[in-house]
């Protein structure tokens, strides 16, 4: 099929090649120029592992292309995805949906014969019937359908999760734009994806419900962390014991800083402001994001107490800057919190990250970056692993034993705290 990806931030990029991949002509575009120039050289915008290989794989063999010209792009598409931001609104909570509109729009000038213009943005309910109304004002609806398939790719995992999904989930709400894109989707689907046909609007509801229900999981057992540290219980032996319930399920239960990234963050917010709209109170998903939003408050204190408040002019390494391991994500990042407070503080800072220097520390006072592993933590008085990277999970921190007076504080539970105390080192976790 010949497919249109507009957007090529980290859903239609994706999206795009490994659609390309399965056998699809497709085109991603973009308005940025200097990002379509790159990206046909092989330079890719984003860090995901197995990513540049599929790119380079499938542009040779020109299955793949990218363009700026959106209207010849449409023209040559059976498709088009709509691949573009959502961010929160500075001004409230709500999805900022002007690109999603402006794509919509944009698309209405271009449509020269039948087309299914699929939302794969993270849209709240009801932005699908916008997309439509816009499109119907140049274009007989006969011309076209409109169809929510929203994405469930995660940060570091994306091209397995593209081609080996738990589900694919698409809305519409026409018998013409199913069939074609149930066929558009049968390789995955012979591979045992499970396939969930439904109304646009529950598809759009599907993406946001999903999310929150993440991200509660993750609030859920932080908030058991506390406790456990109160009460001299290990987190991990809590999130075994109740991962094992299969109505639960182990995933999304581990203790850490407070979730961040692409996601979470705007999509519990944005789905609290369509509650809102539609008059529903939607207090759980409330309180997990304010919980959340304190949560670096409550890092920071026992991060203060771990230092019996002695900061300044402390040397303090941080291992992994970025929101989660597998990417350069820094989107709401704990570390944007802790960081600049450390650096307030008067603390000498040094960070590693395997995805390299940070622009959001750049004009911090004391904060330098690291090229290595050894040169972020030598010398140190507290390193910090705040970033899950397979890199940090085999320091052999006997190298470093002979600092008695070292403190590690673990903050993704990679290490186990009988192992490190056994080296003469302070060691602290979470929730243990």
């Amino acid at each position: 099929m010949k497919l249109c990806m507009i957007g090529t931030g980290y859903v239609g990029l994706v999206s795009g090649v490994c659609f390309s991949d399965l056998g699809n002509d497709v085109i991603c575009v973009d308005k940025d120029i200097n990002k379509i120039t790159n990206l046909k050289k092989g330079i890719i915008p984003i860090y995901e592992p197995g990513l540049e290989e599929l790119v380079l794989k499938n542009y040779k063999n020109k299955r793949l292309n990218f363009s700026t010209n959106l209207k010849e792009s449409v023209k040559k598409s059976d498709i088009i995805f709509i691949c573009v931001g959502t961010p929160t609104k500075k001004k409230n909570n709500s999805a900022d949906l002007s690109q999603v509109y402006s794509a919509g729009y944009e698309i209405s000038k271009s449509i020269n014969k039948y087309k299914i213009i699929i939302n794969k943005s993270t849209v709240p309910v009801s932005t699908g019937d916008e997309i439509e109304k816009i499109i119907s004002k140049k274009v007989k609806k006969k011309y076209f359908s409109v169809v929510s398939n929203p994405e469930f790719l995660r940060e570091g995992e994306a091209i397995r999760d593209f081609i080996y999904p738990d589900r694919v989930v698409v809305g519409s709400n026409d018998s013409k734009s199913k069939k074609i894109i149930k066929n558009l989707y049968s390789p995955l689907i012979s591979k045992g994806a499970n396939y969930l046909s439904t109304s646009r609007r529950a598809a759009e509801l599907i993406k946001y419900a999903s999310n929150a229900f993440l991200a509660t999981k993750i609030t859920f057992i932080n908030e058991i962390a506390n406790l456990c540290e109160k009460t001299g219980i290990d987190v991990e032996d809590i999130s075994i014991g109740i991962g094992l319930d299969k109505r639960i399920g182990g995933r999304f239960l581990r203790a850490g800083p407070a979730y961040g990234g692409s996601c979470f963050p705007k999509d519990t917010k944005a789905i609290v402001s369509t509650a809102d709209k539609f008059k529903t109170n939607l207090s759980l998903i409330k309180s997990v994001i304010k919980s959340n939003n304190i949560r670096s408050n409550l890092l920071l204190k026992r991060l203060s107490l771990i230092m019996k408040n002695k900061i300044k002019n402390k040397k303090i390494s941080f291992l992994g800057v970025t929101f989660k391991a597998n990417t350069d994500d820094m989107r709401d990042s704990s570390s944007l919190k802790l960081i600049p407070y450390l650096s307030r503080k008067g603390a000498n800072i040094r960070y590693y990250d395997p995805t390299g220097l940070k622009k959001e520390f750049k004009n911090l006072k004391n904060v330098k970056f690291s090229n290595s592993i050894h040169e972020s933590i030598k010398d140190s008085d507290l390193i910090i692993i705040h970033t899950e990277w397979n890199d940090f999970k085999s320091i052999n921190f006997k190298k470093y034993s002979k600092n008695k007076k070292l403190i590690i504080y673990d903050m993704r539970n990679i290490f186990s705290p009988n192992k490190i105390k056994n080296l003469g080192l302070k060691y602290y976790g979470i929730g243990r």
